[in-house]
C-alpha cells in the first residue's frame, strides 16, 4: 500500500515537472515570436509623457510672456505714431525747394543776384539809400501749413498742393531780395536800364504803404515755381487770403508786399 502511495507521489511529481517544462517551452516560443523591442515599455511611455508635459509647460510660459509683452508693444507703436505725426507737421515748414539765400545787408560776390545786377562789392562810395532801409533784414519766409491749405474752400484751393504753394513763397522772397539789392546798389555797378528800375524801386520803397517792408512788382514774377498763369494767380489769391501777402497799386505798378507772422 505504501509502495502504491509512493509510486503515485512520484507520478504526480513527474507530471508536475512535465507541466512546468511545457510552460517554459511555451514562454520561450512566445518570446521568440514577440521580441522585447516590440513590447511596449510602460516606463518609456511614462518618460515620453513627462517630456511632453515639460514641453507643454514651456509653450504655456512663452505664451504668457508674449501676452504680457503685447501692451508694451502697443504703447511703443502709439509713441512711434505720435512722433511720426510731429515730424510730418514739422516737415511742412521745410519745403523740398529752398533756395540758397543770404541776408541783404551782407553784400558780397558770393550772394545769388538778380541777372540785371552787376557784381556788388563793398566799396568806399556809399549808396544813396534812405536811412530807414538799413534795418530791413532778409525777406520773411512764412510757409503755410497743411491745416491752413485744408481750411480753404475747394473752389479756392483747386489742385494746389502744399509743396507748390510753399515753393512759390520761396520765389516771392527771392524777388523781394533782388529788389532790395537793387535799392542799395551803387549806380556805377548797374546797367543804365537797370539803374532806372532801381530808382523806380527806391521811389516805391519811400511811399507810406511800403516803408520798411519787403516787396516785389507783379512784373518781377518769372518763376521757376510762381508764374503769371492761372496756377500762379490762384497761388497769389491763396497767399492773400492766408495773410502772407498784401497788394497795393503805386502808379502803374501792382506792388505785392510780403507780410511777417504776427
Amino acid at each position: 500500500m505504501e509502495a502504491k502511495k509512493a509510486g503515485s507521489s512520484l507520478d504526480d511529481l513527474m507530471s508536475s515537472f512535465n507541466t512546468r517544462i511545457a510552460e517554459l517551452q511555451e514562454l520561450v516560443i512566445a518570446r521568440n515570436m514577440y521580441p522585447a523591442t516590440s513590447i511596449t515599455d510602460l516606463s518609456a511611455v511614462d518618460g515620453a509623457l513627462k517630456a511632453m508635459e515639460l514641453q507643454l509647460q514651456a509653450i504655456k510660459d512663452r505664451l504668457r510672456d508674449e501676452t504680457l509683452a503685447i501692451p508694451k508693444a502697443k504703447n511703443l507703436i502709439e509713441a512711434s505714431l505720435r512722433q511720426q505725426k510731429k515730424l510730418q507737421s514739422m516737415s511742412i515748414y521745410v519745403p523740398a525747394l529752398v533756395p540758397e539765400r543770404l541776408p541783404v545787408t551782407n553784400l558780397d560776390t558770393s550772394r545769388r543776384q538778380d541777372p540785371g545786377v552787376g557784381s556788388l562789392q563793398l566799396e568806399e562810395e556809399p549808396a544813396a539809400v534812405p536811412k530807414e532801409k538799413k534795418g530791413r533784414g532778409s525777406p520773411p519766409l512764412w510757409y503755410i501749413t497743411a491745416n491752413e491749405l485744408d481750411s480753404l474752400s475747394s473752389y479756392m484751393r483747386g489742385r494746389l498742393t502744399l509743396e507748390k504753394v510753399n515753393a512759390a513763397i520761396n520765389d516771392i522772397a527771392t524777388y523781394a531780395e533782388a529788389n532790395a539789392l537793387l535799392i542799395v546798389a551803387p549806380k556805377k555797378k548797374l546797367a543804365e536800364n537797370v539803374w532806372e528800375k532801381a530808382l523806380e524801386l527806391r521811389d516805391i520803397a519811400m511811399t507810406e504803404a511800403i516803408k520798411g517792408k519787403h516787396f516785389f512788382l507783379e512784373t518781377d514774377i518769372k518763376g521757376p515755381s510762381l508764374k503769371l498763369d492761372n496756377t500762379g494767380k490762384a497761388i497769389l489769391t491763396v497767399l492773400r487770403h492766408l495773410g502772407r501777402i498784401s497788394e497795393t497799386r503805386i502808379g502803374h505798378h501792382r506792388v505785392i508786399i510780403l507780410l511777417k507772422p504776427q
